[in-house]
């Protein structure tokens, strides 16, 4: 479909509960067993080979520890074994949503990097369905998509980490072309009113650059990307608003959007100054209102949730989405 966004996640080969959440299905399954790190390569062992088979055509079927250990290469037995963790969690609960809130509530190991922000990508997607804005579209990639900070002028502006890599390895190759770029993002577009028409052709390409400057349009539609992931995966309404300081702000409670905010904020609460010009990696505040104060912890209901997003010393935002669904002063269930 052409207003279709971020095929690339794969929401097209899920199916929906009745309440509007992604289901597992069989083809959604085969086509992680298409990703390089789980079809075996040409040298296979023939252990490998045969489970690989055995799960093409029936994605659901047990892996046991004996397929596991059966697999001659050390680097095949790990992704095996990082693969049926992933899977099994998705199996044994009725949507990824509650896949993603089980493994985040609980103390078992982390899951990878790369398994969490697919994870994200897909319920995002799904959770985004309907919003017509493609700002607020441009403005969720923060969840699952690294971020390369830089200035140019008044603008602070946020470019996907990965393509910016991948860009300056190229530059490094040729100096000649370097001379005429800006660290790789020089020639990329910025997300405006010229470019805004063309997000959804281009959503899976990630090559627009977002302008997050203090009392931009970026910001206010960061907060209502947090507003939808919070109502979707909680049932919870809120209501996020941008502010332009730290300063005189009192924390009853705060969220670290990322790992280098938790630490600025720990300072913070601590009433500390915080190491390596932490203010100065702030890259964004927000102040979180719920709507029904009575799911808050009773000794900051009706209180502000203060929500830090920062750089870190690599000028890199590496959102943790996650911390905004169990960070929250929220009531047992």
């Amino acid at each position: 479909m052409s207003d279709d966004f971020w095929m690339s996640s794969g929401h097209h080969l899920l199916d929906h509960d009745a309440h509007g959440y992604l289901t597992v299905s069989d083809e959604f399954l085969k086509a992680y067993l298409a990703r390089p790190e789980i079809k075996p390569p040409e040298d296979a062992c023939a252990a490998e080979r045969d489970l690989y088979a055995r799960l093409l055509a029936h994605p659901r079927q047990d892996i046991v520890d004996a397929d596991i250990a059966a697999i001659s290469d050390r680097d095949g037995r790990e992704n095996w074994a990082v693969f049926r963790r992933f899977r099994n969690l998705l199996l044994a609960h009725s949507s990824l949503e509650a896949a993603y809130l089980a493994q985040f509530r609980s103390k078992d190991p982390p899951l990878p990097w790369l398994f969490a922000n697919q994870l994200t990508h897909l319920i995002l997607r799904n959770a985004l369905d309907g919003v017509e804005d493609p700002l607020i579209l441009k403005t969720a990639e923060l969840f699952f998509r690294r971020q390369k900070l830089s200035r140019r002028n008044d603008m602070l502006l946020l470019a996907d980490a990965d393509l910016v890599e991948d860009r300056q390895a190229a530059l490094h190759a040729s100096p000649l072309l370097a001379m005429f770029q800006d660290g790789g993002t020089g020639d990329l577009d910025i997300f405006d009113e010229t470019t805004a028409g063309d997000y959804r052709r281009r959503s899976d390409a990630f090559d627009l650059v977002l302008d997050f400057r203090a009392k931009g349009a970026g910001r206010a539609a960061f907060a209502r990307v947090m507003e939808i992931w919070v109502r979707h995966l909680l049932g919870i309404s809120v209501k996020v608003e941008p502010l332009e300081s730290v300063a005189n702000v009192r924390f009853a409670w705060f969220v670290g959007l990322d790992q280098e905010a938790t630490r600025i904020g720990n300072a913070l609460w601590d009433g500390q100054e915080p190491a390596h010009h932490g203010r100065e990696r702030i890259l964004a505040l927000y102040r979180m209102i719920f709507v029904e104060p009575h799911v808050m912890l009773e000794r900051v209901a009706g209180e502000a949730v203060y929500l830090i997003l920062a750089v870190d010393g690599d000028q890199i935002v590496h959102m943790k989405p996650q911390n905004l669904i169990t960070g929250l002063p929220l009531k047992a269930d």
